[in-house]
């Protein structure tokens, strides 16, 4: 990473940014923090104008180890300006959902980023984003109706059309999203093709603590108890896939058996679906997803599995 650090410093011009910036102006890796569209829309024209790639991280804040996974991602990229957008995004929240209660931790967060020697954070409030309300909103179609959106039915929108804006904003050509939110990556990448965005997409690794949690910003409304019910939902998905070998109906029964065991989770679904979230094969790349509220939180988890073939018979290829 130091290379990295040293061509930063090469080829960047500095820039005024006035409102704001809790550095006065651009230095990169500081995590300049920027509020206004026209603030960061500066720094990152002037970015792709001398070359340098722009990678993206959208968040809602309330920063973790999963976030700073991506972080490290796009800091591979050689040459980029990493910017973080912080916004906790109201169009992705039905009535009911938790906007308000939704942690919000900006100071907590730029600290954080700081430390992980992040060039920007574009940390806009409502009204900048959505002047004249949401107006104009992107649909996600069919893709959009199943698993998440059953149970949401206007977060993908929400989402895809916060996520467009922020391609827009900052003119980033790479943008990076967890693998937790797996159908969101899908439906995201969907977006990118259909609309010929000039976005490179990529997928992160789920990040998860030692006992198999999945890292969420949710996590934290959760108490001691309900967390070690939490972890009956990896363990399902584990289950799940250790038995991947045996097929469709195999997977879904071991893993629902588990999560069944536990009276106290309330599953609003688990289901087996294509790597493109279409009908499983009966050999290849699968995807085991869950959602279910534990308490008064609900909680998303996926795993990658080989269907019909099992992990064994992966790592036995090309022995002997």
């Amino acid at each position: 990473m130091g290379n990295t650090q040293s061509a930063k410093q090469d080829s960047t011009p500095e820039l005024g940014a006035d409102r704001g910036s809790d550095q006065g102006s651009f230095t990169p890796g500081q995590a300049t923090v920027f509020n206004t569209i026209e603030e960061i829309g500066t720094l990152t024209r002037a970015m792709r104008k001398v070359g340098r790639p722009v990678a993206l991280v959208p968040t809602m804040g309330a920063l973790h180890e999963g976030h700073l996974s991506l972080v490290k991602a796009a800091q591979r990229m050689p040459r980029a300006v990493v910017v973080v957008s912080i916004f906790v995004n109201p169009l992705q929240f039905a009535e009911g959902e938790d906007l308000d209660a939704y942690p919000r931790t900006l100071e907590a967060d730029v600290e954080k980023l700081h430390a992980a020697s992040v060039d920007a954070v574009f940390a806009p409030n409502a009204r900048e984003m959505y002047p004249n309300g949401p107006r104009t909103t992107v649909q996600p179609g069919a893709i959009g109706a199943i698993l998440e959106g059953a149970f949401r039915p206007t977060h993908f929108a929400g989402v895809l059309t916060v996520v467009n804006k922020l391609f827009q904003i900052t003119h980033c050509d790479h943008a990076y999203f967890g693998e937790k939110d797996y159908q969101q990556l899908m439906v995201i990448q969907q977006m990118v093709n259909d609309l010929n965005m000039g976005v490179t997409v990529h997928g992160v690794p789920i990040v998860r603590q030692q006992d198999g949690l999945a890292l969420s910003s949710r996590n934290q409304y959760l108490s001691e108890a309900d967390r070690e019910l939490a972890l009956t939902l990896s363990a399902a998905l584990t289950a799940g896939a250790f038995v991947a070998e045996g097929g469709a109906e195999k997977v879904l029964s071991t893993a629902r058996q588990i999560i069944e065991s536990v009276p106290e989770i309330e599953l609003d679904y688990l289901e087996l679906r294509g790597a493109d979230l279409g009908e499983p094969p009966e050999m290849g790349d699968a995807r085991l997803l869950v959602a279910a509220r534990v308490g008064s939180t609900r909680l998303i988890d996926n795993v990658n599995l080989p269907l019909g073939i099992g992990f064994k018979n992966i790592e036995g290829e090309g022995e002997g």
